[in-house]
């Protein structure tokens, strides 16, 4: 089977980091901060997105207000991509008894790509996924099936023998979009109505339970 993993939430708790820069970027303008756990509803569709979201939650979100956060964000984060970022206990472990029952391994991030490599590098190392992708202008991002596909026919893996692992329902609609098997965690960003409300056909509390995941 083929395994395709979202990054932040799903692998990685990455929250604290987002948190981090999202809100030394909006102090660098002279917006408030947030507390962490208000991020958990900004994430999840796109750099973008998160920077407008911020900044509606502050009734500012202007062209100007967005360029300039953005690029302040993007300046900080670039250089420090694994600031407090680490992979969720039993992560490691999970993948690991996949990879040596002959399943494929594949990450699907909204975070741009040029941040999602070097993540997965220094976390798996560079060899340890078959496929990497972040958001490029040349795929659409999730829910758009377009990436999983495009993975799928990288790997010569059937849709069918594909299941799609995530921690929102931007996750679990790109899956049921690409006809796959969806899985949501309740380890992540969101919780588990939100997972049931978006149709997983599994949802999991933790890594293990990945290993008993039947395709329909």
């Amino acid at each position: 089977m083929l395994f395709i993993f979202d990054l932040d939430g799903t692998l990685t708790n990455t929250l604290p980091a987002i948190a981090y820069f999202g809100n030394l970027a909006l102090e660098a303008h002279g917006f408030r901060p947030f507390e962490q756990n208000l991020y958990k509803n900004f994430v999840g569709d796109g750099m973008d997105v998160l920077i407008h979201r911020m900044l509606t939650a502050q009734n500012a979100d202007s062209d100007e207000n967005f360029v300039k956060v953005r690029k302040t964000y993007d300046d900080a984060y670039k250089n420090d991509l694994l600031h407090s970022t680490r992979t969720y206990d039993g992560i490691p472990e999970t993948l690991d008894e996949l990879k040596k029952r002959g399943d494929k391994l594949a990450v699907l991030s909204n975070k741009p790509h040029h941040a999602v490599a070097p993540i997965i590098n220094k976390l798996f190392g560079d060899t340890f996924f078959n496929s990497v992708h972040g958001q490029t202008s040349a795929v659409p991002r999730k829910p758009a099936p377009d990436g999983a596909l495009a993975i799928c026919a990288q790997l010569d893996e059937y849709t069918k023998n594909t299941i799609f692992v995530g921690d929102t329902n931007v996750d679990i609609t790109t899956g049921k979009n690409a006809g796959m098997t969806t899985v949501g965690v309740t380890w992540g960003f969101r919780d588990k109505q939100e997972l049931s409300d978006a149709g997983a056909d599994y949802i999991i509390s933790k890594p293990i339970e990945l290993l008993y995941v039947k395709n329909n």
